[in-house]
């Protein structure tokens, strides 16, 4: 422990995940794909969806918000498409069974495709495109999430942090892979901020005078309020884009809702009924062009972005999933650093679940 931090090894982090979700009553083989997700978020650094967020799957399930048990119907089937049903379970499980239906899909006739309704929260996007990509495949993932987002010259929380992700294989260590929220910030983000007692930057999240907010702990409280929203990427107004990110965020809120026949927008507010809709998609890349050529001139490209001439002052351009990458293989060696408020989170969910074998020294 260094500075109020702790490190934990992946493997213990993910068995004390696991047991947690079976404890509440996820059944064991979909606590494992639970705590997989969680634990993939926090060795790729993507600290804002990982293990930080156990302590809310846990109050939400007690709260009876949502299922332990994910019961998944599909509604209609194509060869090359699927819309299914999740029950109101756990988002990660039921998003995991649809990009294996998708990637099934994609290995017989080419494309695979699968809407997802009555679901929750999945954790991170692109876990599901490295489904896909671990298969030869590219993998898009989309969702759509309660209000935060205005629309460009709004000030109203509209649509859902949004996030549009496409993984790529490449014939590198690492794929391309980009997996980030279609608003300037996410809920995550600031929920982290605030456990550490931080600021946000001016110009993430604005009131309903249009007027900036920087008090995280505030900004949190105002949302489920409906009191502030996050700008999209691009940021206010149109000078530098916020049109497109709003455009790209309208987007997948279409995909997540319309697709899946679900709720969308003002309907998706945690004070009614919270229940999301995902998009998912494998594309066989053999069913255009030979895998290996595929890989070496996605690779080309990337390795010829990274050597191009850097702006002054800086030594390194990267493209998407390189650091991750490299991030997990720094957290696969040092742990997961877990910080003072998430480890009361842990102690309180191990005592309150009774999971007495767990002796962390925090």
């Amino acid at each position: 422990m260094t500075d109020d931090i702790a490190y934990l090894a992946a493997d213990t982090l993910r068995e004390f995940t696991e047991d947690v979700f079976i404890k509440l009553g996820v059944p064991p083989k979909d606590a494992a794909i639970c705590a997989d997700v969680l634990v993939t978020s926090d060795l790729r650094g993507i600290d804002t969806h990982g293990v930080q967020r156990l302590k809310i799957y846990y109050d939400r399930i007690k709260a009876g918000i949502q299922s332990p048990k994910t019961k998944i119907t599909i509604v209609k089937e194509t060869p090359t498409t699927a819309r299914i049903d999740a029950g109101h379970g756990m988002g990660h499980v039921a998003a995991h069974r649809a990009m294996e239906i998708a990637i099934k899909k994609a290995k017989e006739y080419g494309t695979g495709a699968v809407s997802v309704g009555n679901s929750t929260h999945f954790g991170i996007a692109g876990y599901y495109s490295l489904m896909a990509i671990k298969e030869g495949m590219i993998g898009i993932a989309v969702t759509n999430a309660r209000p935060a987002i205005a629309p460009t010259f709004g000030v109203e929380n509209m649509m859902g942090t949004n996030p549009l992700t496409i993984g790529i294989p490449t014939d590198e260590k690492f794929p391309f892979l980009i997996d980030c929220a279609t608003s300037i910030i996410q809920r995550g983000k600031i929920e982290l901020l605030s456990r550490t007692e931080e600021l946000a930057q001016p110009g993430w999240v604005i009131d309903k005078e249009g007027k900036k907010m920087t008090d995280t702990t505030e900004i949190l409280s105002a949302l489920l309020q409906g009191r502030a929203a996050f700008l999209p990427l691009g940021g206010d107004g149109e000078e530098f884009g916020g049109h497109k990110g709003y455009g790209y965020a309208t987007a997948v809120e279409i995909l997540s809702a319309a697709l899946s026949g679900g709720p969308y927008l003002k309907d998706l507010d945690l004070r009614k009924d919270y229940r999301l809709g995902h998009f998912l998609m494998a594309i066989d890349v053999g069913s255009f062009i030979e895998p290996e050529t595929f890989k070496k001139i996605s690779g080309n490209i990337c390795r010829e972005l990274r050597s191009s001439k850097k702006a002054p002052g800086r030594d390194r351009i990267y493209t998407a999933g390189e650091k991750e990458y490299e991030m997990e293989q720094i957290r696969r060696r040092e742990g997961i650093p877990i910080n003072r408020s998430i480890q009361q989170d842990i102690l309180r969910i191990k005592e309150g679940l009774k999971l007495d074998q767990y002796n962390f020294e925090f």
